[in-house]
């Protein structure tokens, strides 16, 4: 039974692109030109948020740079010990909200130092996975539509970020008990 869910699983996509190709040639549309037309469209996105990219991988190189993270652990150490807080997830609470591939970078060199299975490697799961790129978002996406004003999505954004921290040190204490 587990070798038919495997290779159920190995075709589901590509069976899944036969079907909409087949479905789509049986209603009389034009596949090849669509998916040109669509491809056409999303090149032009691609540079119309390049300025936003390079933005925004800038700031994160300059916030690396300049040591805020190292300066928050030492001058916080004692408060983050009090609410439960490793100071080694600090960096990854602070990178998250500010691009996705280093906080996936620190997560993972979390749980490789730790273990899936300590306190601070299930912390930074659940981080990682409960949380969002906020700034990322911004700079993107908003970028690619035109939204200029995001000063209101930008405070709920990194609230959001903040319960959903909050939210992830009480849940994995609650759960898997204190580190």
């Amino acid at each position: 039974m587990e070798k038919v869910f495997y290779e159920l699983s190995r075709w589901a996509i590509p069976g899944l692109i036969c079907f909409v190709l087949v479905y789509a040639a049986l209603r009389g549309v034009k596949v090849y030109e669509c998916f040109v037309k669509g491809a056409k469209e999303g090149f032009a996105l691609a540079v119309k948020i390049i300025p936003f990219l390079v933005a925004m991988m800038m700031a994160v190189s300059i916030f690396r740079q300049a040591g805020v993270i190292r300066l928050l652990e030492q001058y916080g150490g004692a408060f983050f010990q009090l609410v439960h807080l490793p100071p080694d997830i600090l960096p990854l609470a602070l990178m998250r909200p500010l691009s996705g591939g280093a906080a996936l970078g620190i997560t993972t060199e979390l749980i490789n130092t730790y273990g899936p299975d300590s306190y601070i490697g299930r912390l930074a799961s659940t981080m990682q996975a409960s949380t969002d790129t906020t700034f990322f978002i911004l700079a993107v996406y908003f970028g690619a539509v035109g939204i200029g004003k995001y000063r209101y999505s930008l405070g709920v954004g990194l609230l959001a970020d903040v319960v959903s921290f909050v939210a992830s040190v009480y849940i994995v204490s609650r759960v898997f008990g204190a580190f």
